[in-house]
């Protein structure tokens, strides 16, 4: 029997997959449990496309960073190639944690314990004394088979993800579906405009909830009237449309409405091809497992989800504007501010409600919830999702 049965029963994993008039959604175990968090690293985190950082938060060669991933040790690095490199954070030799903290490595990755030393690529090329005193080699080791363990990683749109255990499709097939969805916002070479913000351009929030709670919510408009009402005095609930990819790797909703109004008459720059029909158009959708996207005709923003725990996220918010100017400019600055505050109060008005959620999780009494049919489909959707890939 599947380690996941025993946790939770098999028929409410069967009912989560039913159709939304007579789905309930994921049990309580799903966000109370310990032990699903730890089958769900395995089964969702490490077999699927995860977003662990962004590439700009390393932006010299030699700039490293160790991330945690659900008790798993990674580290991310920029090599001597300007390429992105992730690693399982552990020295081949007696299993000591590499980095401990971000920093840049300059030459090599030494190892704390004996001096062992691997490259920004992962190449074991020093160790101290193996053969004896000053004898730093050994016919009987063979330090090419002893390199760091590398995991499959790709960026897309600043964003560092990865495939732990090697069985997903190449990102580029992964990501095509949404990838050609947004073609007709902009296109391929309006992306390369896209710059972190230098200033106001990121903050984290700490939620004490499980982190699927924040891609639900993020999927529907359901609760704009009650949940940001200052939100929805100029972007209601019925200017809103469902968005739900095929295959089943991401949900969301757009809006119709999108028309930023900050003070004083400066506008940001826009996507040179975004089309003037779609102008008031902007997307918001969920990348399963863990990322949240947002488009909008003058910037882009990714919020991406770090687990900590079955009962503890922590929310990255990062974003990008259309070329240098616009997002690290004087000019713009008061603009970026803006936006900013803009973004970060909607977010912790979610994550007063999604804490909630976790809170009601508690109750024996509540069986997965229920689904609107007209209005919840995209949640439903990753509910589905959680639910198939699972087990």
């Amino acid at each position: 029997m599947s380690a996941i049965y025993k946790i939770i029963d098999k028929k409410k994993l069967d009912i989560v997959k039913k159709p939304i008039s007579k789905a309930h959604g994921l049990p309580n175990e799903c966000y109370t449990s310990k032990d699903y968090t730890l089958i769900e690293r395995e089964k969702i985190f490490e077999n699927k496309w995860t977003v662990i950082g962004v590439a700009s938060s390393l932006p010299n060669i030699g700039d490293v960073k160790p991330f945690n991933l659900l008790g798993l040790p990674l580290f991310l690095v920029r090599n001597k190639k300007d390429q992105i490199k992730v690693f399982h954070n552990v020295c081949s030799h007696r299993g000591v944690k590499l980095v401990n903290k971000k920093g840049n490595i300059r030459n090599v990755i030494r190892c704390p314990y004996h001096s062992w030393s691997y490259t920004s690529d992962g190449k074991l090329i020093a160790t101290p004394h193996i053969g004896g005193m000053n004898q730093h080699s050994s016919p009987k080791f063979k330090k090419n088979k002893n390199n760091l363990k590398e995991i499959r990683s790709c960026v897309w749109l600043d964003l560092i993800f990865i495939n732990i255990s090697n069985n997903e499709i190449p990102f580029e097939k992964y990501i095509k579906p949404l990838s050609d969805r947004w073609a007709k916002f902009w296109k391929k070479k309006d992306r390369k405009l896209i710059n972190h913000a230098n200033d106001f351009g990121y903050f984290k929030i700490n939620a004490k909830c499980n982190w699927k709670f924040a891609i639900e919510n993020y999927c529907e408009s359901y609760h704009l009237p009650w949940v940001h009402p200052g939100l929805n005095s100029y972007s209601k609930i019925e200017d809103h449309y469902h968005i739900q990819g095929l295959p089943n790797r991401f949900a969301g909703q757009g809006t119709v409405v999108y028309n930023p109004k900050f003070k004083g008459k400066k506008k940001f720059p826009c996507f040179p091809n975004w089309p003037k029909e779609k102008e008031n158009i902007a997307e918001y959708v969920a990348l399963f497992p863990n990322v949240m996207l947002g488009i909008h005709k003058d910037h882009f923003y990714a919020y991406w989800l770090e687990p900590i725990s079955h009962k503890k996220t922590l929310e990255h918010m990062e974003i990008y504007y259309v070329g240098e100017k616009a997002a690290k400019s004087l000019e713009f600055k008061s603009l970026r501010n803006q936006n900013h505050k803009l973004w970060e109060n909607i977010q912790k008005e979610d994550v007063g409600i999604i804490q909630r959620m976790q809170l009601g999780r508690n109750s024996h009494a509540y069986n997965g919830g229920n689904f609107s049919p007209d209005m919840d489909n995209p949640t439903h959707q990753f509910h589905k999702w959680v639910a198939t890939h699972i087990v």
